[in-house]
């Protein structure tokens, strides 16, 4: 399991395979069982490290859950009965997945990109800030706090910072599993139920609640489109539930 400590300022560089061969992008229309999930994602990525299957990007939603992340404490369950709550290999801590919400798991061969875990993450934060823009939104990042964070300021307020993308990564054999989430339009009072990714000092946002009548056809563009400039071009492919 990798941990890593995020710093601020994503490099823009690009991520993209030397061979340039297009990455699968997988849309799946309806929520996806989270174990279901799991184990047909372990199995593409074994695939993909055994030269049998192609690398692939899946975009889903989830039934309302909770996660537990490798760095989990048992504290921050405030809800324990309130949601299913599944352990998971990827790095981080307690998460919420639920309807609103773009889950994108992404099955990269970084051994055909970058063998460089940070620059990977890098790449990931740049592609969900990227992916932002044509919402008017600024997405920054934290040393020490994973994700990507909106500044909220209103006058005689201090600065707030609220979290709209969560990213948690696993690799194994070179080939990334798990991703990232983006708060499109999920009920934030679900959030309620844990601390999430441990933060107590901050809180949580979406396009929605920052004012942003955003679909998730719209917020798909926007990550597919910031997704090609930065790891390269995409083909469409099958879901794989």
């Amino acid at each position: 399991m990798l941990d890593w400590t995020l710093t601020p300022g994503p490099q823009r560089a690009r991520f993209g395979r030397a061979d340039g061969k297009p990455c699968g992008w997988a849309v799946s229309p309806k929520p996806v069982a989270y174990d279901a999930a799991m184990a047909a994602m372990e199995a593409r990525a074994t695939d993909i490290a055994e030269g049998r299957a192609d690398e692939l990007v899946w975009l889903l939603e989830h039934p309302p859950l909770y996660t537990a992340g490798v760095s989990a404490k048992g504290s921050d369950l405030l809800q324990p009965d309130r949601f299913p709550v599944f352990k998971t290999s990827r790095g981080g801590q307690f998460t919420y997945h639920g309807p609103g919400q773009r889950v994108a798991y992404v099955m990269l061969d970084l051994s055909q990109r970058q063998r460089d875990v940070r620059a990977f993450v890098t790449a990931l934060e740049a592609w969900i800030i990227d992916a932002l823009v044509p919402f008017g939104l600024e997405g920054q990042v934290r040393q020490g706090r994973v994700g990507v964070w909106i500044e909220r300021r209103h006058a005689g307020q201090p600065v707030r910072e609220d979290k709209i993308a969560a990213i948690g990564v696993k690799l194994r054999r070179w080939v990334s599993f798990h991703g990232i989430s983006l708060n499109v339009e999920p009920d934030l009072t679900h959030f309620a139920g844990i601390v999430p990714c441990g933060q107590t000092e901050h809180g949580v946002t979406s396009l929605v609640d920052l004012g942003h009548t955003v679909t998730m056809d719209e917020a798909d563009a926007a990550l597919k489109s910031s997704f090609s400039s930065l790891f390269g071009e995409t083909v469409a492919a099958a879901p794989l539930v």
